[in-house]
């Protein structure tokens, strides 16, 4: 009898601990942060790539996902995204060179690499809007360089 006694005592605190770590709030993770979500450069990431994703909602609720201006503006948002990780993964070293005219050249890379792109879907690497494109890519990749050093 004592045994039992001291078997429901121990499942009934098992079963209220149990119950105590369920309800309790977890605590999230800290988040690692280089404070580059705080630069002039990724603002400015952020506000095109905040502007692209309301153009394609809004075109969704009409267009279906082959539309082609829906594919470009899905395209344009992907490359954002990856740039916005690319700052928030730089060392913290390196977070004081995102100035606002850097998020310009990345905004204005990633547009280039969008009609890059589009080019590409209809004319050969031969084609001279294709070959302009990408010498103006070239030139905003160069400056982008020059300033992250």
């Amino acid at each position: 009898m004592a045994k039992i006694k001291h078997c429901l005592i121990l499942s009934f605190l098992l079963l209220c601990s149990a119950t105590a770590a369920a309800q309790a709030p977890a605590k999230p993770a800290p988040a690692v942060s280089n404070g580059a979500q705080g630069t002039p450069a990724y603002a400015e990431i952020l506000l095109k790539s905040t502007a692209v994703e309301a153009e394609l909602e809004s075109l969704l609720l009409d267009y279906t996902e082959d539309f082609p201006r829906v594919k470009e503006l899905k395209y344009e948002h992907g490359l954002l995204e990856k740039e916005k990780s690319r700052l928030k993964a730089l060392k913290p070293d390196q977070v004081s060179k995102l100035s606002l005219a850097l998020g310009r050249l990345i905004v204005q890379r990633v547009e280039l690499e969008t009609d890059l792109w589009k080019l590409s879907e209809n004319y050969k690497e031969e084609h001279p809007d294709v070959r302009r494109v990408k010498r103006k890519l070239e030139i905003y990749q160069k400056a982008i360089a020059e300033i992250m050093g």
